[in-house]
């Protein structure tokens, strides 16, 4: 239910990303959610319809600068986070703690029971960035090229893939939402591995992605003339998605897993498209993996198995906050293929973050979730 009866009202930091503009979308419609702040540095001072027009007559906020909010007293439930890595820590600090923002060397100092202490307890987070989903700082520390600047909120956040975390986020107050390349591997994986039923070794990713996963900041990787009439693998072999993945399947399989995981770009605008090639355990085939994967989402409103021989597509879920996953023998003995699709937008970031908050404030979880995929 809203709190208190009342309408959740929510901070979106970032507004003008796409991200940030997708869970406008999403929330402009939510009948639980008012929508109170919009900040985006950029652009602060300007009506969001400015800025996206698709996004006009809403009766929504003026965007404003992040250190134009005025936090104390400001009454908001839930504040999504959709600010550029490496950025959200210190904001997230200063929402969480019992002092404000000015707080990084005291975080780096106090003991985890003296911060938790401390901390008050009526203000939600949902972050959007990479900020708090690695729970080893050191790991932290060598793919994002510094140290973690809120350690002692690090051991509190949930790594929120809903499907598999739904009772952890239930009761959290500050969830680290999932990377979209993580999601689409994480979704068809972590039921296999947690029974057995494919092998912890010579898992193989092979992931293509629109280009919206680039972000919004004009960059030359993202012009027209660099992406469209082709496709392309970057950060080979050390793209800062694959120590997620590993981290959550080592959970799933109770041992540790290492990945061969490669994104490639695709000359398209959302979409996530997830190639996984595994090695069968337990004398399983892919009739046993499809069977599984069945069983475990049979009762979940977004994740959808596909019948024997039907592959997803990206276009399949476009707009939606599906998961399609097919499952296919290998020509290979011994081994299967999976192949999972899903919207980067929406399953891979701002619907799966409303998901978790309708999760973490009782809410039905479809609730503003309910479009159907747009085709064609």
């Amino acid at each position: 239910m809203a709190v208190d009866g009342n309408r959740i009202r929510c901070a979106i930091l970032g507004a003008s990303g796409y991200t940030g503009a997708e869970l406008v979308r999403i929330l402009a419609r939510h009948p639980d959610v008012e929508i109170a702040v919009l900040t985006a540095d950029r652009n602060a001072g300007q009506p969001l319809e400015r800025v996206f027009p698709h996004l006009g007559g809403l009766g929504l906020p003026d965007l404003i600068a992040l250190d134009e909010v005025e936090w104390p007293g400001l009454d908001v439930d839930v504040v999504f986070c959709a600010l550029p890595h490496g950025t959200t820590q210190e904001v997230v600090a200063g929402l969480l703690h019992r002092t404000g923002h000015d707080l990084i060397d005291e975080l780096l100092h106090e003991t985890q029971e003296d911060l938790i202490a401390g901390m008050p307890r009526d203000v939600r987070v949902i972050d959007l960035s990479a900020d708090f989903r690695l729970a080893d700082l050191e790991s932290y520390a060598t793919w994002y090229g510094h140290a973690h600047r809120a350690p002692g909120l690090q051991v509190e956040a949930v790594y929120g893939l809903t499907e598999i975390a739904r009772d952890n986020v239930r009761d959290a107050r500050l969830v680290a939402n999932p990377g979209c390349y993580p999601t689409a591997a994480l979704l068809p994986l972590v039921p296999l591995l947690a029974e057995g039923l494919v092998a912890a070794e010579d898992i193989i990713i092979d992931a293509k992605s629109g280009v919206t996963g680039a972000g919004r900041t004009a960059k030359e990787s993202s012009l027209y003339a660099e992406v469209g009439e082709g496709v392309h693998a970057y950060a080979i072999g050390n793209h800062r998605h694959a120590p997620e993945i590993e981290q959550e399947l080592t959970r799933a399989a109770g041992a540790a897993v290492t990945v061969n995981f490669t994104p490639h770009l695709m000359p398209m605008n959302r979409g996530i498209l997830a190639t996984i090639y595994v090695r069968l355990d337990r004398g399983a085939d892919a009739s046993a993996l499809r069977s599984a994967l069945l069983e475990r989402y049979e009762q979940e409103p977004f994740v959808r198995v596909l019948p024997e021989g039907v592959g997803p597509a990206t276009r399949h879920v476009r707009g939606s906050n599906d998961c399609l996953i097919g499952v296919f023998d290998d020509r290979i003995k011994g081994r299967a293929i999976l192949v999972s699709a899903i919207d980067n937008l929406v399953k891979g970031a701002s619907g799966q973050a409303v998901q978790n908050m309708n999760v973490m404030y009782g809410l039905g979880e479809t609730t503003g979730l309910q479009q159907a995929p747009l085709f064609p």
